[in-house]
């Protein structure tokens, strides 16, 4: 069983920068998609970013192209979004999530776990 727990949402002005941390325990990480999705108030959760289980392949939505970096550190079994310029559209409650598939890709039906979400609230 793969245990996913966010850290470092925050309250943020736009234009700021959070980094965000899912560090994950129970099993090893190393050979697991991981992905960032998110949910605004009154909105449907979407996707953000993913990488594949090597991290060389990386998706973003296009809302946050740019912007939002994915990454992983194996030997901590974490993986961060690195959020720049952001914008008060970006406030919501950010997930991570992992694929034992190891594609990382958009879809929700992918991810097997998910953490119990991190909340990011941007100013104007």
């Amino acid at each position: 069983q793969v245990q996913l727990v966010e850290s470092g949402g925050g309250l943020v002005q736009a234009g700021g920068s959070l980094r965000l941390s899912c560090e994950a325990s129970g099993r090893t990480f190393s050979n697991y998609g991981l992905g960032w999705f998110r949910q605004a108030p009154g909105k449907e959760r979407e996707f953000v970013a993913a990488l594949d289980w090597s991290g060389s392949r990386t998706a973003y939505a296009d809302s946050v192209k740019g912007r939002f970096t994915i990454s992983r550190d194996g030997a901590k079994n974490t993986v961060y979004l690195q959020m720049n310029s952001l914008k008060p559209e970006d406030t919501a409650v950010y997930y991570c999530a992992a694929d034992h598939w190891g594609i990382g890709g958009a879809r929700e039906g992918l991810y097997d776990y998910w953490g119990q979400g991190t909340q990011v609230t941007v100013s104007s």
